[in-house]
């Protein structure tokens, strides 16, 4: 069986769509945001839209256009669940490439125009900028981790495990799932009091270290104390006979 190509964008392609999509879905007078918050947790609401389809039969497709090119941030917008139904369904004949293009260069010609001074920007460039970002952001991290690793290694395992992973460009979808985001806001919101705990841990922890020396004295004066009474029994007894 014949595996089918998956819809696969880097972290740079959905940072440059975030950042330039100016908080909405590119529908134009749709106030749908990237985000909500329910309940204090964040949910994502767009989604990522072809503007040729990334199928063959899809609506808008375009012969000869490769899988790199379906997926190149030059052909993604973003749109909330209903605008995408709405362009991709039925009515896909009203929105053709014109249209869909016209609404990503509306949305995004004012941050790439800021971006006009830097000399020779490209595409790629701008996709290994951001990338190279990501990147510098986590190698500043790693010293961090090291330091909190000594005291807390199995935690520092993980967010080290969790970074690495969001900074590989392989990543598919657009960003984190839904449940990854939630996750990583809970976890924020436990490690807020870190800093006041950290040193009473540190404190148990050392405290814990020495369990196993309290327990051999322990048990030392337990064995002497069963000593103690054994000769007060033998002392008692030989008192009493001495009476008889």
């Amino acid at each position: 069986m014949v595996s089918q190509p998956r819809r696969s964008y880097s972290n740079a392609t959905i940072a440059a769509l975030t950042t330039l999509a100016r908080g909405g879905c590119y529908y134009p007078g749709c106030n749908v945001p990237i985000l909500r918050l329910i309940d204090g947790e964040p949910f994502l609401n767009l989604e990522i839209a072809h503007i040729r389809a990334f199928e063959d039969n899809g609506p808008r497709s375009e012969e000869g256009l490769d899988i790199r090119g379906r997926n190149s941030f030059g052909n993604l917008i973003l749109l909330c669940t209903p605008h995408h139904k709405l362009v991709d369904g039925p009515r896909s004949a009203e929105f053709p490439v014109e249209i869909l293009d016209s609404w990503k260069d509306a949305r995004e010609s004012e941050g790439i125009d800021a971006l006009a001074g830097l000399t020779d920007l490209t595409e790629d460039k701008l996709a290994s900028m951001i990338q190279a970002a990501q990147y510098e952001l986590f190698e500043r991290l790693e010293p961090a981790l090291d330091e909190f690793a000594r005291t807390a290694p199995e935690l520092a395992a993980l967010l080290r495990s969790v970074t690495r992973e969001l900074s590989d460009p392989r990543i598919h979808g657009f960003g984190m799932p839904e449940d990854g985001i939630r996750l990583l806001s809970r976890a924020s919101r436990d490690l807020t009091h870190l800093q006041d705990t950290a040193p009473q841990l540190v404190k148990a922890a050392q405290f814990l270290a020495q369990l196993p020396d309290v327990a051999r004295m322990l048990n030392s004066a337990a064995m002497n104390l069963s000593k103690a009474a054994a000769q007060a029994q033998d002392a008692a007894a030989v008192s009493r006979n001495s009476r008889r």
